[in-house]
């Protein structure tokens, strides 16, 4: 593989039904866009796994989309299928320091091997209630040689203009290239997220960091 990846989404309490379709289909239709796949083929091998984890409770992070091949349409839009039909874990507050553990053993049982490994972090709070404060995981993991980005959906007034971005940039982002994109809200999430993807998915030396 060119690259795994790990979407850790956020499914805390803060997220009611209807943002939680609007966040689980944006990310489907992220995964299928026409742009992200062309970012793939473009790559030596033409092929990344992508698996999804849920986020919020201390310690209770869940992987709700097991490894999958994302090679060509066909195989996205499998992936995408799979992500709108997984069943929603039961989470609540904000540990995002305990998704990136998970999000890290996840990358280590791996079922192939790639020369990228990158957790997605997506979430509209900062990190509150982690047995494994952000800053400690993100820390550990970059270590390891994984890289860190951050999705901010800034849908709350307490982190909108940048707010909630800054502190994914202290304290949730590491390594070569990491970055954070900004969601003005909930309807901005498929952009955000397609954008997101296409920057990770194109590589760290190809010019988009």
């Amino acid at each position: 593989m060119d690259l795994l990846l790990v979407l850790a989404v956020d499914a805390s309490g803060s997220i009611d039904p209807d943002e939680f379709t609007l966040q689980r289909e944006g990310l489907a239709e992220a995964v299928s866009h026409p742009a992200v796949l062309s970012a793939i083929r473009s790559r030596p091998r033409g092929a990344i796994g992508i698996a999804m984890v849920e986020w919020g409770s201390p310690g209770g992070a869940a992987t709700v989309v097991e490894w999958q091949r994302v090679s060509d349409q066909a195989s996205a839009e499998s992936a995408a299928q799979a992500m709108r039909d997984a069943p929603r874990s039961r989470q609540s507050f904000n540990a995002i320091g305990d998704a990136l553990m998970h999000a890290g053993a996840l990358l280590q049982a791996a079922p192939w091997q790639a020369g990228e490994r990158t957790v997605d972090v997506s979430g509209d709070g900062p990190d509150i209630r982690s047995l494994v404060p952000a800053p400690v995981a993100r820390d550990t993991l970059v270590a390891q040689g994984v890289v860190v980005n951050g999705l901010a959906i800034e849908a709350s007034s307490s982190w909108r203009d940048g707010r909630l971005s800054a502190l994914y940039e202290r304290d949730v982002i590491g390594g070569p290239g990491a970055f954070v994109v900004r969601a003005e809200d909930r309807r901005d999430f498929a952009r955000a997220m397609r954008a997101k993807l296409i920057r990770e998915v194109a590589g760290r030396n190809s010019g988009f960091g």
